[in-house]
């Protein structure tokens, strides 16, 4: 979309499609620079349909549970909640090197963080697009994005919310023709969706604000760097930026 925050994404620049199946997920995805979220290093990572990266296992699982979790999956839920492409929206991603791209990451990163400069080498960019909920009957979809990035020595989480219009699946108690209500996502809540990021150590996460509240709905509008609809968060050790 024009004047989106979101990075170009989509089949044009060259993304992968993930398969058409509620909970479901995309193939291994072999990561071409090793990827240090929360003090270590992963070669392998997921993009699941349900709102989540995860590392090194795939995460079916569509009722988000609080953070931290205690069976030790590190994982990254931009919006984890009860999604299903089946009845609308695609989910990509790619793994890119493009010089383009990684100099408009690079200026983004530095702008919010001028102490540390910054020039990405690499980045995994995952695009929910429209993406429907669980026992949808409406047209409802939700936008959003997440981007890893690094330039091998300091790692970050961008996440991008651009049009987020429902905040639970039909069988997380939900409502059908709203998807409101019930448990919200985890930006991380019990069905409602969550965001956050929870680092499979019982100690280190954190939950975007308003998550699991009916308040995510308004994900669109907050933020960590003063850009609405925009949280970074440098990962590979814990810290918690601007809030």
């Amino acid at each position: 979309p024009t004047g989106s925050l979101l990075y170009p994404y989509g089949p044009h620049q060259g993304d992968n499609t993930n398969p058409k199946h509620d909970d479901g997920t995309s193939e291994e995805i072999a990561l071409s620079v090793p990827f240090t979220f929360y003090g270590k290093t992963y070669k392998t990572a997921f993009v699941n349909n349900n709102g989540v990266i995860s590392f090194d296992y795939p995460v079916r699982q569509y009722t988000p549970d609080p953070f931290p979790l205690a069976d030790g999956r590190p994982f990254v839920a931009p919006y984890w909640a009860d999604m299903n492409n089946v009845l609308g929206g695609d989910i990509f991603y790619r793994q890119t090197t493009d010089s383009t791209l990684l100099a408009d990451i690079s200026q983004d990163i530095t702008q919010y963080f001028p102490k540390s400069p910054f020039t990405a080498t690499w980045a995994l960019v995952a695009t929910w697009d429209h993406v429907a909920y669980y026992g949808s009957s409406s047209q409802k979809g939700n936008t959003f994005q997440a981007v890893l990035t690094t330039d091998s020595k300091i790692f970050y989480i961008i996440l991008n919310y651009w049009d987020i219009q429902w905040t639970t699946g039909a069988a997380s108690d939900g409502d059908p023709e709203t998807g409101l209500g019930g448990t919200p996502a985890h930006v991380d809540s019990p069905s409602i969706f969550q965001a956050g990021f929870n680092s499979g150590d019982d100690t280190n996460f954190y939950n975007i604000p308003g998550s699991q509240t009916d308040a995510i709905i308004n994900i669109t509008t907050t933020s960590n760097v003063n850009v609405p609809g925009r949280w970074i968060f440098r990962v590979d050790d814990f810290q918690v930026t601007g809030v």
